[in-house]
This record gives C-alpha cells, structure tokens and sequence, in this order.
C-alpha cells in the first residue's frame, strides 16, 4: 500500500507537471490555467483522499502533497541546470488544498463523508486560487526566454509576445467552480479505494 501511495503521487506529479507552463499556451493561455488546475485539483483529492482514509491519521493528505511538490522539484530543477533563473521553475502549490483536506478530516473527527463533501470542495475552490497567486509572484516565462534567445532558433521560430486569450472572464473563478463540484467524486473514489470490497 505505501508503495502504491508513492506511486500514484509520482504519476500524480508526472501528470500535472506542466500545469506552471499554462503562459506558454499563448493565446489558450487562461484555457489551459483552467483545465490544468482541475487536473491538479482531481489528481490531488483522489489520492489524498486515498492516502488519508488508508492511514486514518490526518496530516497524510498534506504528506501526499508534500511527495507531489517534491518530485515537481526535482523534475523542474532540468530548467535550473539549463542555465535558466531560480524563478523561472514554477511548481503547482498543491500544499494548502492539502491541507485544507486533513482540516476536513480532523474537524469531523475523521468523518468519511464529511470529507468527500467538505475537503472536496474546499480542495476544487482553494487550489485555482493559490496557484494562481503562486504564478503571480514568478518570472513571466515568456519574458524570461526573450532575455534567454537560443542562438539556433531560425527567425521565425522566434517567440512573440500572445494576445491573452479572451474565451474565460475569470480562470481562477472558473476553475474554482468547476474544481468544487467534480473534487467531491474524486474525493469518494480515493476513500472507496480503501473500501472497495466493503460496506461503507
């Protein structure tokens, strides 16, 4: 089971690995802020959920998210040993949706469905939120590969700056909302994981 538990975060990271990477979408910009902070959102509550109800000791769901935060570390230190600066390497902020999972957890003293119900929503309406404010605070990627021009790059392989995509008024609002509806499901598949061959 922990064995699984580390695998499924590794796969967790691998899947959402780009999701800091949503500036070089250009024009689909804020579309793909939306649609990868509800990959994350989901990717993140199953297995917390799982790791949670599998452990029964809240802090786990945080631990998970640790896992996911470090393999995305390690995984986007390849920009740092290209040569690229510190703040050009943006990691999701999976952390305080975790967070906010075991505080579900505990403060229904370890009530399953108040889980799925309150720390799926508090997961799907939390994250858009920090990781936005996280993508606030870095580099723009674009400007930072202006100042960094590969030498080989013909001239019209050279990047322009986008027009910012006009299809979504609000991404971190629409991402909040969609996250908060469908994390619950998620939320219940991770603890029917534990389950699966018993009664609730």
């Amino acid at each position: 089971h922990y064995l699984f538990i580390v695998v499924v975060a590794v796969n967790s990271t691998l899947l959402t690995i780009n999701a800091g990477d949503y500036i070089f979408y250009t024009d689909w910009a804020w579309t793909s802020f939306v649609i990868f902070s509800i990959s994350q959102t989901l990717m993140l509550v199953v297995g917390a959920c799982y790791y949670l109800t599998f452990t029964g000791v809240p802090g786990t769901a945080t631990y998970y998210g640790l896992i996911m935060t470090v393999y995305t570390w390690v995984a986007k230190g390849a920009w740092f040993s290209l040569g690229y600066p510190y703040d050009f390497i943006v990691t999701p902020v999976w952390l305080p949706s975790a967070m906010l999972i075991d505080l579900a957890y505990w403060a229904t003293k370890k009530n399953k469905h108040s889980l799925i119900l309150f720390g799926g929503v508090m997961c799907g309406l939390s994250l858009p939120l920090f990781n936005m404010v996280n993508l606030i605070t870095v580099a723009d990627p674009l400007e930072t590969a202006f100042k960094y021009p590969r030498p080989t790059l013909p001239p019209y392989m050279t990047p322009i700056e986008p027009a910012v995509g006009k299809f979504y008024n609000s991404p971190v609002a629409l991402g909040a909302g969609a996250g908060a509806v469908l994390a619950p499901t998620m939320a219940a598949l991770g603890c029917k994981l534990n389950t699966w061959t018993y009664r609730w």
